[in-house]
This record gives structure tokens, C-alpha cells and sequence, in this order.
């Protein structure tokens, strides 16, 4: 039996299209071990959102090769996409975004020939590529990926020419996947893509009419958007989310910066006026629901009074968590050509200061919930206490070893950061 280590680096859908890569290699008789062992086999699925996950994803890519020459190395996904010229001596498969889901096909070919396989592609991804997973062994949270690529061209984003154009799974195939991990006993499942929110615009439905018939599913407690603009939040999504409790009561939104200056610069489709009163319009149907955001520092362009500006715009809204990015230069975009460019050091210090904001703001809405009655999933055991979160994505942790995978109701006591207290 042969075995494989998996780096999965990045974002939520690729740490979806990893889990299915598991699962097929499990069935197809490979030993699973961890990225570290002496394997013969290593994957490392690449990222490239930012220049550090470039420098990440060839450091994990060399680690692989050097850890066992003999080894057959593949390195796929974004990095590769955007990198096509990319050589390593000893890398042995490499993939783009395409064909992840005939990776056992491509591994054996390999071990069969011993040849390098480089299966790259000229054009911009124009077919979704199916994935099927029922089961995300030692995890209580489901991820399903039911959209990829993005249209939007932000200026800062290399992510769209990586990963290709729109384009959906077909609802029939979201509705069984997810139902067949509610009857294998996932409580909570997670919406992941790479646009999420624009499912359906290449076939002849909306997210909207999706979430209308998920939140149907029977035995389905809880369902959750991993990230969704605020341009698509519109009338029908916002019903749905007013009338059914089964979407959680938390939302990640991003909004990139708080002035409009270099919103409008970043390419984005909104403007503050139209967030906030979109934030309010969510607020009025969930009052307490957590919001959390991306925020991007240091742009081209950004002057301190901006970013100053930013830090109010994060505290008026109230966040209650900042996802901050010092800005990452993509050759090729169009903010790589632009003037006024932020040096490293400012756009550290930038971030940091925008991180101890994050904190506040966490820390006052975990406040709010102080003596409040929550439901909380069961996901791990340590040191004499039950961990795991709500579903406004407070992170809690009592005493007892209450069952994993079960929710459990207990009152909040304090907070101790980065976790709410509670007892039973």
C-alpha cells in the first residue's frame, strides 16, 4: 500500500477539493498519512492569493522533494495556474485547476511511466469540474463546493484569471450532497466557492432559489455561507434569511476598505452608503447576527487620512471580526501597474494597528452574550473542557466532556479571549 501526504494551502475550496482528493485515494486502496511522514507519495494543493502564499506553496513544494527524492511529487491549483512556467526538478505531476478530480488516474499513469505529466490549459476555465464528498472524517463542520471562478476583476485579485470564469454545480447534485451528509450526521454544513454568492449564473437558476430548497433539507440544523458580497444579498436571499433559522445567525461580507476613494480603485461593485445601509437592512432582520469582513491595507493610493478613514468605517459598522491583509502585489493586475505604491514596513504597521481594531471589536460583540443562554456544536475535548462554536461563530468552551458532534446549551459566564466561558 502505497502512501500520500496532502499540504493544502489557502482557501475553503481547496480545502474542499483536498477532502475529495482523500477520499478517492482512500478508496482506491492509498494509505492517508500526514505531509511531514517519509511518504511515497506527496500533493501539495497551492495557493496564490498573495505573494506569501506563492513563497509558501514553493517552500512546501521543495520541503516534499527534499523529504523524499524517490517520492512522486504534484503540486496543483492556483500557484500552478498562474505560474506556468514553474519548474522544480523532482515535481512530478503538475496541475492547474483542472482534471484535481482525476488525480488518482493521473498518480497511477505516473507510477506506471515514470514520466512527467504537466496538464495545464490556455484558456480561462469555462466547466465546473464535479466533486461528490459524503464524509469529512475527525470534522464536524461539512464543506460543499457548489460554485468556482470569478467574473468581478477586482484590481488587487489574480484569483479569476487562476481559477477561470463562473460557473455553478447543478442544484440536483448540491441537493444530494448535502443531503446525503445530513443522513451521515453533519449537523452543520458550510456553502463554500470561490464567488458563492453568483451561483447560478450560468445555469437557469439564483443562489436565492438554492438557499430556498437547502433550507428545506430535513435533518439539515444548520447552514452556512462561507462568504458572500454584499451586492448579492439581495430581497430574496434576505427573505430567506428572515424566515428560516437554519441558516446560522453569522455572515462574512467582505469589504476590502472603509473609504470610497479606494474602493473605487479596488474595482469593487458597491460604495459605503450602499454597504451600511445593506448592513442595517440585515440588522433589522437579525439584530444580534455576527458580521465579519475582509479588509485589504496598505492599496495603492491609500494615504493615512484613508486609512484612518477605514478604522472608523470597521468601527462604526461594528464588525465583529476584521480578516486584515496587508495589500500583495499580483503581476498582471491592474493595481500592480498603479501609482503612489505603500511601502512594507507602513503596510505592516498598518495592519497591525488594524488587527488590536479586530480585537476590540470581537471582544464587544462576545460581550453582548454574557449571561445569554447559546447552542453550542461539540467539536473537540481539551484539558478537561468541551470546544466548540456557535452559530454566530462565538468560540466557546465549558467544562465536561459533553459527546463530540451533538449541541449543547449552555449559559455564557465571561469572556476570555479569543473564548466565551460558559457553563451547563
Amino acid at each position: 500500500m502505497k502512501s500520500v501526504g496532502i499540504c493544502t494551502l489557502g482557501c475553503k475550496v481547496n480545502t474542499y477539493e483536498s477532502e475529495y482528493v482523500i477520499n478517492e485515494l482512500q478508496k482506491a486502496g492509498y494509505e492517508i498519512k500526514e505531509f511531514d511522514d517519509l511518504c511515497d507519495i506527496y500533493i501539495i494543493n497551492t495557493c496564490t492569493v498573495t505573494n506569501n502564499s506563492d513563497s509558501k506553496s514553493r517552500k512546501m513544494i521543495r520541503q516534499a522533494i527534499n523529504r523524499n527524492p524517490n517520492a512522486c511529487v504534484v503540486a496543483m491549483g492556483c500557484f500552478i495556474a498562474t505560474n506556468k512556467d514553474y519548474h522544480e526538478d523532482g515535481l512530478d505531476i503538475v496541475l492547474a485547476n483542472k482534471d484535481k478530480s482525476k488525480i488518482v488516474e493521473l498518480i497511477e499513469e505516473y507510477l506506471e511511466n515514470k514520466k512527467q505529466i504537466i496538464d495545464l490549459y490556455d484558456k480561462r476555465l469555462d466547466e465546473f469540474e464535479d466533486m461528490y464528498i459524503n464524509e469529512f472524517p475527525g470534522r464536524t463542520r461539512a464543506f460543499v463546493k457548489i460554485q468556482d471562478g470569478c467574473d468581478n476583476f477586482c484590481s488587487y485579485c489574480i484569483i479569476p484569471f487562476a481559477r477561470g470564469k463562473c460557473r455553478s454545480k447543478s442544484e440536483d447534485k448540491v441537493l444530494k450532497e448535502i443531503t446525503d451528509l445530513v443522513n451521515n450526521d453533519y449537523k452543520e454544513v458550510v456553502l463554500t466557492g470561490i464567488h458563492t454568492g453568483s451561483y447560478g449564473v450560468d445555469l437557469d437558476t439564483s443562489f436565492a432559489d438554492l438557499l430556498n430548497k437547502l433550507v428545506k433539507i430535513n435533518g439539515l440544523e444548520r447552514l452556512r455561507i462561507s462568504s458572500i458580497e454584499c451586492t448579492e444579498l439581495n430581497d430574496e436571499v434576505l427573505n430567506i434569511l428572515k424566515e428560516s433559522k437554519v441558516i446560522v445567525n453569522h455572515l462574512h461580507i467582505p469589504i476590502q476598505a472603509g473609504s470610497d476613494e479606494i474602493l473605487k480603485s479596488m474595482n469593487r461593485k458597491y460604495n459605503l452608503d450602499y454597504f451600511k445601509n445593506k448592513i442595517k437592512e440585515i440588522r433589522s432582520i437579525r439584530p444580534n447576527i455576527s458580521i465579519s469582513t475582509d479588509v485589504i491595507v496598505g492599496f495603492p493610493g491609500e494615504t493615512k487620512e484613508l486609512f484612518n478613514k477605514t478604522i472608523e468605517t470597521c468601527k462604526e459598522i461594528e464588525f465583529s471580526k476584521l480578516h486584515v491583509f496587508p495589500f500583495s502585489e499580483r503581476k498582471g493586475t491592474k493595481a500592480s501597474f498603479m501609482d503612489n505604491k505603500i511601502d512594507n514596513k507602513e503596510k505592516k504597521d498598518r495592519a497591525k494597528e488594524l488587527i488590536k481594531v479586530s480585537k476590540e471589536l470581537e471582544i464587544k460583540y462576545m460581550d453582548k452574550f454574557i449571561n445569554k443562554e447559546v447552542e453550542v456544536l461539540v467539536e473537540e475535548h481539551k484539558d478537561g473542557y468541551s470546544i466548540g462554536h456557535t452559530g454566530n461563530f462565538l468560540h466557546v468552551k465549558f467544562k465536561g466532556e459533553y459527546p463530540i458532534n451533538e449541541f449543547i446549551n449552555v449559559e455564557i459566564e465571561k469572556v476570555e479571549y479569543p473564548y466565551c466561558i460558559a457553563k451547563k
